[in-house]
């Protein structure tokens, strides 16, 4: 096997050719590609132009070229700082919760595909859709007034039961579970569309091969269903695993305040906080490269072991 696939490589020049025919043949495929291309390159390689500013003493007036050299110091100067652990324990720790319910999108997607009743699965759809295309501003808006301690809807219902008003957006225990869950509540639908689309191709076949076995409902969601989306499910992870240390910024900026600072304070608030407030660009720079730099290490990492154990990945 190893001699036919030496075999079967082409020379340079050869292959040279067959991209040349390839792009002949193809050249309106092509050119509908060209511009995300464009974009990507524009929006998101260029700017990388400016990473260096994480190892220079960055001076507007100097540009970035002429800013003197750093090197290591910033990043030094955030590791040895009081909060470095303080942000990096409460950045995994909400990523996790988040990444923790990362199956429920699956399971609303299989529970859906199940519904027979044509009217109420649209409804259903609907239901859970829609609170996607409210605004993260809108949303917090709404936290805020139904689990107002004095007003809120949530806390007059705990009276109502004979219970002490909590006040759940102060108290440091309770913002992790209201950012993450009220996050659920916006994108839970919305992420279902995906795994819907997989189960659409799924080949009805199956499931009737397996009703004539005698497999139940629950059987065929396990053996055909699953197994049929897994490829999206594995592809989909990786790119959640992709963002892990990237936290919901702007949310996590709006349900932030004084009291609740020990559990919201996560690396991309103390970007914003270091680089746009106090205009210390270099070491927002560092912050954030520092922070990029796991991302892209757990996205190889993982997109590895996925290759390796499902023949499904990125690359």
């Amino acid at each position: 096997m190893k001699t036919a696939k030496a075999d079967v490589k082409l020379p340079t020049h050869k292959r040279i050719e067959a991209v040349k025919k390839n792009l002949q043949r193809n050249w309106q495929i092509y050119i509908f590609l060209l511009p995300a291309v464009i974009y990507f390159i524009v929006m998101h390689y260029v700017p990388m132009y400016g990473v260096q500013i994480a190892f220079k003493d960055f001076i507007a007036t100097k540009g970035i070229w002429g800013s003197p050299w750093k090197g290591f110091d910033h990043f030094i100067r955030f590791f040895d700082s009081y909060y470095f652990w303080r942000l990096l324990k409460n950045t995994i720790i909400l990523s996790g919760y988040q990444l923790i319910l990362f199956p429920l999108p699956i399971i609303l997607a299989l529970s859906l595909h199940e519904v027979k009743n044509g009217w109420f699965k649209k409804w259903a759809q609907t239901l859970t859709y829609a609170p996607h295309f409210i605004s993260v501003v809108v949303v917090v808006g709404m936290i805020v007034i139904f689990l107002d301690p004095t007003t809120g809807l949530v806390n007059r219902l705990i009276v109502a039961f004979g219970g002490d008003p909590i006040p759940f957006l102060t108290s440091p225990k309770w913002f992790r579970h209201v950012f993450t869950w009220s996050g659920v509540w916006q994108t839970l639908g919305w992420g279902s569309i995906i795994y819907l689309a997989a189960l659409s191709g799924v080949n009805p076949e199956l499931h009737e091969a397996a009703k004539v076995d005698g497999a139940s409902r629950i059987q065929r969601i396990l053996h055909i269903n699953i197994p049929s989306i897994l490829p999206t499910i594995v592809v989909l992870f990786i790119l959640n695993i992709g963002s892990f240390m990237t936290v919901g910024f702007e949310k996590v900026l709006l349900m932030q305040n004084d009291l609740n600072v020990s559990t919201s304070d996560v690396i991309q608030t103390f970007v914003y906080q270091t680089g746009l407030l106090e205009g210390q660009y270099s070491f927002a720079a560092a912050i954030g490269l520092f922070d990029s730099v796991i991302n892209i290490t757990l996205l190889v990492m993982f997109n590895y072991l996925a290759r390796k154990a499902t023949d499904s990945s990125l690359w």
